[in-house]
């Protein structure tokens, strides 16, 4: 073994352990998700992002929502199709120009690791409040830059982790980014503009007029399985994933 096969073999065993850590913090935000989905049988949804469909399913399906129309935006075309084929109305749009659906349309927007993805985020907030009905509720989970291991990256003067894909030749910046050197699988659109901390992320909903009835958090690295959890819900502001479920105020009397 060469000395560079030894520097690199722990920076990959490395790489691989934080893979462990994504995926578990990434199973318990979905729990999450699934359970603060509300349970309003005939109502209508809307997610945003909603690739090719499969977690929009998962959505729709969860405990007695039960949607009566699910709908969605993708931008990438083949995604697009996918969703579509089982059977949900998805409709091509750019999330920083107006949303393809009528104002008043909705019941519950869903948008899962997309507001960091967005360059007008004011924008991105106030069409969910557009397309939302009064009462009606966003669900909405982003990365966190104010997680440990953001944190921790920032120490070591590296790229935080959730905004090492900000180029599309590939993750910059930080040498123990999970996809170094690789470019995002479905180009620009796919990398972050921004990342928001729990506060932050809870104020833009507030902002436009929401009032935040849930946040949820997982993953808090480096610590496994239930000890993360458990911390997670303890220090969320601290956590990988962060989630806001806000509803949209009725409008106040003229």
């Amino acid at each position: 073994m060469t000395a560079t096969q030894r520097s690199i073999e722990p920076r990959a065993a490395l790489r691989r352990w934080m893979e462990r850590m994504w995926d578990d913090a990434e199973r318990s935000y979905r729990q999450q998700i699934l359970d603060l989905v509300p349970r309003r049988p005939g109502a209508a949804m809307l997610d945003v992002g909603c690739d090719d469909g499969e977690w929009t399913s998962r959505v729709a399906s969860s405990g007695g929502f039960a949607p009566e129309r699910v709908s969605g935006i993708e931008i990438v075309d083949e995604r697009r199709e996918l969703a579509r084929a089982r059977g949900f109305d998805v409709r091509p749009g750019d999330l920083d120009e107006r949303w393809p659906f009528d104002d008043e349309s909705f019941d519950l927007v869903h948008a899962n690791q997309v507001i960091e993805h967005v360059d007008r985020l004011d924008h991105f907030v106030s069409e969910i409040g557009r397309v939302l009905r009064p009462g009606g509720q966003a669900l909405v989970c982003t990365e966190n830059l104010a997680s440990w291991h953001n944190v921790a990256a920032l120490a070591a003067g590296w790229m935080p982790f959730s905004l090492t894909n900000v180029s599309e030749r590939g993750n910059i910046g930080n040498p123990l980014a999970l996809h170094l050197g690789e470019p995002p699988e479905h180009g620009a659109s796919w990398l972050h503009t921004r990342v928001l901390t729990l506060d932050g992320l809870c104020a833009i909903f507030e902002a436009h007029g929401f009032e935040v009835a849930r946040t949820f958090a997982s993953g808090f690295h480096p610590a496994p399985g239930r000890t993360a959890r458990a911390l997670a819900r303890r220090f969320p502001r601290h956590a990988h994933f962060i989630g806001v479920l806000a509803t949209r105020r009725p409008p106040g009397p003229a």
